[in-house]
């Protein structure tokens, strides 16, 4: 109870992260995000305190699941910064401010998410909100290659998730059903592969599809920057998740394959 209870309380604070860390000038509507933040944790108490999974991946497969929550926290407090720097500048928001417009300045080259970013934008936006856009959506890009770049480092470094100990394959994918359709592996390949070609194109395709519903969503918005904080952590973290999660559910398929083999194996052995 204790570990579902701080699991819990730490998704709750990364909701209301953005209202703590900016001033009370810069947020709205408090109710809804303390609201969000009490249904958030009250969520994940729930699944981490029952014994039985519900929908949860890779509960039991730690550090998946710790290192999402991990650089997606670390993308909100930047980019946190980054935003309240118009408002309370301090030396820590300009460091974050500097470093942040440099790297949407670096990734702002032709044809990159960043650039579709930045062009999405409404010529009538002031340039500076633009520019902060840039910056936000270039940090928090960094940080997504980053958690992939990790994830990738942990399977192939330290034999995720086999190092944890046995791999159930019911707990930590329990919205997978096994005995429909056809083979498993094949089944854990594909959605992978899925999920993994989802997760590469949606930082390019959100950014048109932005623009080409303008009329429902208006660009010129991102100039809130609560509003900022969670669309473009939600660009740059969602697609980053989708790939980890394909990446991991490869290695599933390939651990069941591999069992396979060795059975295999074994039977052959016994036969002669």
């Amino acid at each position: 109870m204790t570990s579902a209870a701080i699991r819990g309380l730490l998704v709750a604070l990364l909701v209301v992260l953005p209202s703590l860390l900016l001033p009370v000038s810069a947020t709205q509507s408090p109710e809804i995000v303390v609201f969000t933040a009490l249904l958030a944790g009250a969520l994940i108490f729930a699944e981490y305190y029952a014994h039985f999974p519900s929908f949860l991946e890779f509960r039991d497969a730690p550090p998946l699941n710790r290192s999402r929550f991990f650089f997606a926290s670390l993308c909100m407090v930047l980019i946190s910064l980054l935003a309240s720097h118009g408002f309370q500048p301090t030396g820590l928001t300009a460091l974050v401010h500097k470093l942040a417009f440099l790297i949407g300045e670096t990734l702002d080259f032709a044809y990159s998410p960043v650039q579709l970013t930045r062009l999405m934008m409404p010529t009538y936006v002031p340039q500076y909100t633009v520019d902060l856009v840039r910056a936000a959506a270039g940090l928090a890009y960094l940080i997504s290659l980053i958690s992939i770049a990790y994830f990738a480092f942990v399977i192939r470094l330290r034999n995720w998730p086999l190092g944890n100990g046995a791999f159930n394959v019911w707990v930590n994918l329990p919205l997978f059903d096994p005995t429909t359709g056809g083979d498993v592996v094949t089944r854990l390949q594909r959605d992978a592969k899925m999920h993994i070609v989802a997760g590469v194109l949606l930082p390019f395709l959100l950014p048109a599809l932005v623009q080409m519903t303008a009329s429902t969503f208006d660009p010129a918005l991102l100039g809130n920057p609560q509003l900022l904080i969670w669309c473009v952590t939600g660009w740059a973290m969602v697609p980053a998740s989708m790939i980890t999660r394909g990446m991991a559910r490869l290695r599933v398929a390939d651990l069941i394959e591999q069992k396979r083999r060795a059975f295999d194996h074994d039977q052959d052995l016994q036969t002669v």
